[in-house]
């Protein structure tokens, strides 16, 4: 059956009629017009949102509460839904989007270490005076956007990696300054996500994705709605370049007491719900 269901998708976006080329797309196409159409080798474009899940680790739940935005093209597996795809970066550069999301609780409570040389905790306590106490994390591409791989028939059949997302957080507030980050282009927080169900290590136990509502907006285009992506059996690494090169080796430690890292694989957890999009970019190139 699910062999069926890839194969009528494959053919539902195979027929979209051409037209005149043109400089943009429009309507439910236009959210397709950052895929990078001019590389022949793309052979679908992507368009996945994420409004609503979580990410977790062992001493802080972040709710993703505002829009996440991942697009680009497809390409490398040769037209086979079954052979995973290489993402190649959206036209405008904002592959993944930077969507910042408020970390609840941020350094409120929090109080700067008494080992802490004096001007450091001047600095802390006078940023917390001043109100500036809210976090916000943002998490972004580690490495080259070619890092990311997506396995459109492991997401239907509920099984395997359906997306493998290597990724970094960055840490925002005034005082952690603008380089403190969870994870790093080389050693990166590497999300398996799937709409299966997991088999992660102890604590974490069990959870399950779902593949999401298939449909056929327009000719062209397949989408799967409300759809689940999940993992919990991957490892964060600690915190590094928070407070700036200066105080680095003090507020690092205190961040990760905040957020409870570095932690193991078993101790996180990641959830993604929304929708993705999947266009046929020969004919998209048409149009």
């Amino acid at each position: 059956m699910k062999r069926l269901f890839l194969a009528a998708a494959l053919a539902a976006l195979m027929l979209v009629p051409a037209s005149s080329a043109s400089a943009a797309l429009e309507g439910e196409y236009a959210k397709f017009n950052k895929c990078p159409l001019s590389n022949g080798a793309v052979e679908f474009c992507l368009y996945a949102e994420t409004t609503n899940g979580l990410f977790t680790t062992p001493a802080k739940t972040v709710p993703l509460k505002n829009p996440t935005i991942l697009q680009g093209g497809l390409s490398g597996a040769e037209f086979n839904f079954s052979n995973p795809f290489t993402l190649n970066a959206a036209t405008s550069g904002d592959t993944l989007s930077k969507t910042a999301q408020p970390v609840p609780g941020g350094l409120l409570g929090i109080t700067a270490p008494s080992w802490w040389p004096q001007i450091l905790k001047d600095l802390f306590n006078e940023t917390i005076n001043n109100g500036f106490t809210g976090v916000s994390s943002t998490v972004e591409i580690a490495g080259p956007v070619s890092g990311v791989k997506v396995n459109l028939a492991n997401a239907v059949q509920l099984k395997g990696a359906a997306f493998t997302l290597p990724v970094k957080v960055k840490l925002s507030n005034p005082f952690l300054g603008s380089n403190c980050y969870l994870g790093s282009n080389s050693n990166p927080i590497k999300l398996e996500l799937t709409t299966g169900t997991t088999s992660p290590p102890a604590p974490n136990k069990p959870i399950s994705g779902s593949s999401g509502e298939f449909s056929e907006p327009v000719p062209g285009v397949i989408s799967l709605k409300n759809n689940k992506l999940v993992d919990n059996s991957f490892s964060v690494p600690g915190a590094s370049g928070c407070g700036g090169i200066l105080f680095s080796w003090a507020v690092d430690p205190l961040v990760n007491s905040i957020v409870g890292t570095p932690a193991a694989a078993g101790s996180n957890t990641a959830i993604l719900e929304g929708t993705t999009y999947l266009g046929f970019a020969p004919a998209l190139r048409e149009m």
